[in-house]
């Protein structure tokens, strides 16, 4: 059996003096999806902003094809496409100016800028500030950034938030291409992702 490209062990956080969750390991392979489920506060996006680096575990270690991502997180991050709770997006500039944004980073492919206007229904958006949109229509577009990062490791924070079912369509579409290309997902979610994948349950 292959080894999982990523590799969680004895993961702890805490928040103040209470511990948010001790000794979690869990690997994941090319393909796989890991849905993180449980009640509010129980640690879904705290272990998801310790996966992306932005919050520092209090043990355990993270480690991508045997390889701790401490030790070179430039790297790591450049492996992963982050979804918040926020969009993360330019206010002020347009949806294609935030989109290419993220395209140069990975070369400037114009026909994948393109495509991922075009799987999202972003066409008739392309001009307008992301200011001016609509919460569902800002979350399409962090989406579509998401998948322009063309990153092999995407970890999503309730990425169905604010979508309608068109939307969460193109989601999945995007998912289940992203995962046959051998990606791997983490995603905390309060509703069915409706892609095949293994779920892990935190408990409060």
């Amino acid at each position: 059996m292959a080894s999982p490209l990523l590799e969680v062990t004895d993961l702890a956080c805490r928040r103040g003096s209470r511990p948010v969750f001790d000794r979690l390991s869990f690997g994941l392979g090319g393909g796989e999806l890991l849905a993180l489920t449980g009640r509010n506060g129980s640690g879904k996006t705290t272990l998801l902003r310790a996966l992306a680096g932005l919050v520092r575990p209090d043990a355990g270690t993270i480690r991508w094809q045997g390889e701790d991502v401490a030790g070179d997180p430039d790297t790591w991050r450049g492996r992963l496409a982050w979804l918040g709770h926020l969009d993360g997006l330019k206010g002020d500039l347009t949806v294609a100016e935030n989109l290419e944004t993220a395209e140069r980073l990975r070369g400037g492919d114009a026909a994948r800028l393109d495509s991922a206007l075009v799987a999202f229904d972003l066409g008739p958006l392309a001009a307008r500030p992301v200011r001016t949109l609509s919460a569902g229509q800002r979350r399409r577009t962090a989406l579509a950034r998401v998948v322009l990062a063309a990153a092999p490791l995407w970890l999503l924070d309730e990425p169905l938030n604010a979508l309608d079912a068109p939307a969460q369509a193109a989601f999945r579409s995007a998912l289940q291409k992203h995962l046959e290309g051998g990606g791997l997902a983490i995603a905390a979610t309060h509703a069915a992702l409706g892609v095949v994948g293994r779920t892990l349950e935190l408990a409060a």
